[in-house]
């Protein structure tokens, strides 16, 4: 994330905001739209980080079907001085159709929950200005955050050499002595439609940044079992560094495919689009079924 100016996913939005609001000087009224924005948080950071920045001129309408993260949201942005930002829209990204024309759309960790991605798609499309930017970081891998067979296959090969206490499920509170695929998607929304977010918008949208990452690391460092490992145990970091190696070495080559990403999207190619390798273009890293 370095070698593009930014250190963490929330500082990539902040920067890719300010800078297109930073280009759009002559504008009254600067319009961001987040879809799917949750309790506001990230909508409320970046208010305040425009607005250290000498941005006065817009509004963020954060969309989302649950009435009570909006009033989070609101009173949020009260707290943090930025409510007259800060404006919330009811709506199912599943239906919506959009009123307004935005110069930002930002869409964080929302995509892979949505099942008529085809119609959020175009209304994205259709919803941005000419010179406007949709600003993305989501879920790019195999549905309900399953591994596809070449990077179990990866998974199973570590697994079966680890000791029982680095197999712990923190969410299950049990022993997993074999790794279970588990499919997320058939109890809730999480992840249904995660593997054709990226094929969709190769065929919507032109790409001014691209950057994938992880596949199989991040089942050994997420919420379930990442707890196991100790960032102060040498052995521990070692083993993790090895993975990881292992793990961008099969997406380089093709093996396995990325399982998240972050990019800025236009309607337009404007630019060549930048990426964390030349080989490492959004076709490429698409996983067909």
């Amino acid at each position: 994330m370095q070698q593009f100016g930014f250190s963490n996913p929330d500082e990539f939005f902040y920067l890719q905001c300010l800078k297109k609001c930073q280009q759009l000087t002559d504008k009254k009224l600067i319009n961001i739209l987040s879809v799917g924005s949750g309790n506001g948080e990230l909508e409320v950071n970046i208010a305040k980080h425009l607005v250290e920045n000498g941005i006065k001129n817009f509004v963020i309408q954060c969309m989302d079907i649950n009435a009570k993260m909006h009033k989070r949201t609101e009173s949020l942005a009260q707290e943090q001085g930025v409510a007259k930002h800060i404006k919330t829209l009811k709506a199912d990204f599943n239906k919506w159709q959009p009123a307004a024309q935005y110069d930002i759309i930002v869409a964080n960790q929302s995509l892979h929950h949505v099942t008529e991605l085809e119609h959020l798609f175009d209304g994205i499309h259709s919803a941005l200005t000419e010179q406007g930017i949709f600003i993305t970081s989501d879920m790019i891998g195999r549905n309900g955050h399953m591994r596809w067979p070449e990077a179990l296959e990866i998974i199973n090969e570590y697994w079966q050499k680890l000791s029982k206490k680095y197999k712990l499920n923190h969410f299950k509170n049990r022993i997993e002595n074999n790794y279970i695929n588990f499919d997320c998607s058939k109890t809730s929304f999480e992840g249904v439609r995660a593997q054709d977010v990226l094929p969709l918008l190769v065929d919507k949208f032109e790409f001014e940044l691209f950057l994938p990452f992880a596949n199989v690391v991040l089942v050994f460092i997420d919420r379930k079992f990442g707890h196991n490992f100790d960032i102060n145990n040498p052995g521990d970091l070692k083993l993790i560094d090895k993975i990881h190696a292992t793990d961008e070495a099969a997406i380089l080559s093709g093996k396995i495919q990325p399982t998240q990403m972050l990019a800025i999207l236009n309607k337009s190619q404007v630019q060549k689009t930048l990426l964390l390798d030349a080989k490492l273009t959004p076709e490429f890293c698409i996983r067909q079924p």
